[in-house]
């Protein structure tokens, strides 16, 4: 029997250690994506309220990329080059966390939803946002 997932704080970051965070929450799913973006940084998505998530290292030790409609903020560590979390398109007042960055986390525990991100327009019509998970507010 498995055991049922419970809500707890995960920590997580970049390779080097620049980038620091904590999230509270019930990870039981995760999203893959087919953008071009998201499919050459491997990006696991769970995308939990703001309220959820804190940042422990100082904002100044973060780099951020946009492009097409500069909504989605994709941030990451000048320093490794880890991208650990980003503002999503989908859901600008979340965050969306990289599970690939969190610590002690069994990928293979985990169920995976797949967007269609290659045609977002499309596919964001028919799906509220990518897996929002169960985060504490």
């Amino acid at each position: 029997m498995s055991k049922k997932p419970t809500e707890r704080t995960y920590r997580g970051g970049c390779h080097c250690g620049r980038i620091r965070f904590e999230v509270k929450g019930t990870l039981e799913r995760v999203s893959e994506c087919n953008c071009s973006i998201c499919t050459k940084k491997g990006y696991l998505h769970w995308i939990v309220e703001r309220a959820a998530f804190r940042l422990i290292t100082p904002p100044d030790n973060i780099a951020a990329y946009t492009f097409n409609t500069k909504v989605a903020k994709h941030l990451f560590c000048p320093n490794c080059g880890v991208a650990s979390f980003y503002i999503p398109r989908s859901d600008p007042d979340r965050i969306d966390v990289n599970v690939r960055c969190l610590e002690g986390v069994n990928l293979s525990r985990l169920e995976y939803d797949h967007f269609d991100g290659r045609n977002w327009e499309q596919s964001i019509a028919g799906h509220k946002g990518l897996e929002r998970g169960r985060a504490a507010k």
